[in-house]
């Protein structure tokens, strides 16, 4: 798969860091601080893949453009390396699954989809004033989050926002990185893009999962039921 590749540590330490135009020394403290994770070679030579290379560049453009302090940079990366690692975690699964169905496979017609099951938690059911005091900010303060796409509000049908506890949540993260971290608003911008696109993500690949286990079983069902005849089993 593509995302194999990605992942194959082919670079050593001098070439990567000639790649991303930073110092070695300067890798180094990036893989003690858990910003990267290199590969080792069998003689335990760092070894650093596409992936390790499109990370160090990210973490160059949060740094040196958009002024992110460390914290904020550890906390993108720690979300960075989660959303790898479902996304590789899932892919697996998938592909496991996926496989299960090839080997099983029949001429049945694959059953519709459930529809997805709405998270209690990302039920919008608190009022601007009520999320403002939960999370001990301004409702001026939570309107500038929402145009900064920082956290995303449901609408009531009159049009009145209506936040989660998901979003509470959020917000609260938000206050933690800006009050206790330092982190500036541009590292809080791309620290909840990230939030989103793992949570996203991860419903995405479990709904995908879902599908494909519910088809498995179903399949599984009309092979038991058909007759022998029918199934072109002949026996051992």
């Amino acid at each position: 798969m593509a995302t194999d590749a990605k992942q194959r540590p082919v670079y050593v330490i001098s070439v990567a860091a000639e790649l991303v135009d930073m110092h070695p020394q300067t890798l180094r403290l990036y893989e003690r601080k858990g910003l990267i994770r290199p590969g080792r070679s069998s003689g335990k030579t760092r070894l650093y893949s596409e992936r390790d290379i499109d990370h160090l560049r990210e973490i160059r453009r949060l740094t040196q453009e958009l002024g992110v302090n460390l914290a904020g940079v550890e906390e993108v990366m720690r979300l960075q390396h989660e959303l790898d690692d479902i996304q590789d975690e899932f892919e697996a699964e998938i592909e496991r699954l996926e496989g299960e169905i090839r080997a099983r496979a029949q001429t049945h017609a694959l059953p519709s989809s459930q529809d997805a099951v709405t998270d209690p938690r990302d039920r919008p059911v608190y009022v601007i004033s009520i999320a403002a005091e939960l999370v001990d900010m301004h409702p001026q303060t939570l309107r500038l989050y929402e145009r900064k796409n920082l956290i995303r509000p449901g609408r009531s049908s009159g049009k009145t926002r209506l936040y989660s506890e998901r979003d509470i949540d959020h917000l609260r993260e938000i206050r933690r990185f800006t009050q206790e971290l330092g982190v500036n608003l541009a590292g809080v911008e791309e620290i909840m893009r990230l939030r989103f696109q793992l949570e996203g993500t991860r419903a995405r690949l479990e709904g995908r999962i879902g599908d494909i286990q519910q088809d498995i079983q179903s399949r599984m069902t009309a092979w038991r039921e058909l007759p022998s005849s029918q199934t072109g089993y002949c026996g051992p």
